[in-house]
């Protein structure tokens, strides 16, 4: 899927056609046949066992478009996802048949300088799941580069590898604002990426995590996952303000989730 296919044809070895969720407009979506692309010598044909849905994929969903990112042609959405192996390409050694996997959904170009330097996820030349015009993985089947696919340990669910990718972005955050044991932390927002942002935060050590809110039931299940404290806050500006203002919070690195 990351490396390209087409909206209709019958899958290899007669197994019948490969079927994925396709957006075809404003929240229009269709379960139709998706052709995969030939499997290259270093590729793995996975089985899609557990797809997580972004809130790109609800941005895509009800208006076409994520930030300056515009479908402007039938897309396969999902790029949150981990699977089975199906079969692997003559010169990969290091994935068999039936090893689950989580995906790493973007495909870097490995040749540029931020590639080079371990930063493929600035690779300019970046293929990206379900980013238009790359089609996504929500789908019975994906072919995808076997070095960007990672074993799952017996402990992890395939619902578990699915949310690697969202876990990283946390474990980034964390890593980019140095977060130790002498680190407090507030979080902006209790959607999916603020809380698992606030459990990297604690597995890096942050002693106190402070997380906030507009929605109540959010930050309950933000207090259920171990924050310190939760704040709920309004979307009366005048009322932010006074609720900000009564904070100090000249001590804390702050990690900024968006609300989603």
């Amino acid at each position: 899927m990351g490396k390209g296919g087409m909206s209709h044809g019958e899958s290899k070895d007669g197994e019948g056609e490969n079927m994925a969720a396709w957006l075809l407009g404003v929240n229009t979506l269709k379960i139709q046949p998706f052709k995969l692309p030939a499997l290259g010598p270093h590729d793995v044909r996975v089985r899609m066992k557990a797809v997580g849905i972004c809130g790109s994929d609800v941005h895509y969903l009800k208006t076409m478009r994520c930030a300056h990112f515009v479908v402007k042609e039938p897309m396969v959405i999902g790029h949150e996802c981990a699977g089975i192996i199906e079969e692997v390409g003559s010169e990969v050694k290091t994935l068999v048949p039936g090893d689950r996997v989580a995906l790493e959904p973007g495909i870097s170009c490995w040749r540029c300088n931020l590639c080079k330097e371990g930063r493929y996820n600035l690779c300019p030349e970046m293929k990206f799941f379900a980013t238009p015009p790359v089609h996504g993985s929500l789908a019975n089947q994906v072919v995808h580069p076997a070095d960007l696919c990672f074993k799952l340990p017996e402990n992890v669910s395939l619902e578990e590898g699915a949310m690697c990718e969202p876990l990283s972005v946390g474990v980034h955050a964390c890593r980019r604002a140095n977060i130790g044991p002498e680190t407090n932390v507030l979080v902006m927002g209790a959607g999916p990426i603020g809380l698992v942002t606030m459990l990297a935060a604690r597995a890096f050590g942050a002693p106190r995590i402070v997380i906030v809110d507009v929605d109540g039931h959010r930050l309950s299940v933000a207090k259920d996952l171990g924050a310190d404290e939760i704040v709920k806050v309004s979307t009366n500006i005048q009322v932010c303000d006074y609720v900000f203002g009564s904070f100090t919070f000249s001590y804390w690195k702050t990690l900024y989730a968006w609300l989603a």
